[in-house]
């Protein structure tokens, strides 16, 4: 069993793997955005692993819809200029 991931991660756990603070993560079942438990005397917040990839996979579908309501237009002045050419300086002898 030593092999399996851990069914439950700490919020700083959660925080490590989305690459954000463990208060965004905090904010974020407080919202109810993220489903977790809290347990314990001292009320200690754990997240299940298959909750966390819920969320993940439906911050995904946001995410294409997002896209698909604002797509990404580039026109001729948004385009960045091509970068010039380093200028070659002879070298003198």
């Amino acid at each position: 069993m030593a092999d399996q991931p851990p069914r439950f991660l700490t919020l700083t756990d959660v925080a490590e793997i989305l690459n954000t603070s463990s208060a965004q993560v905090y904010a974020l079942v407080r919202r109810k955005e993220l489903k977790a438990i809290k347990i314990g005397g001292r009320g200690q917040w754990r997240v299940e692993a298959s909750e966390l990839e819920a969320f993940i996979g439906r911050m995904y579908d946001k995410t294409d819809v997002y896209i698909d309501e604002h797509p990404f237009v580039e026109t001729d002045e948004e385009s960045p200029a091509p970068p010039e050419p380093e200028p070659v300086v002879p070298v003198e002898p």
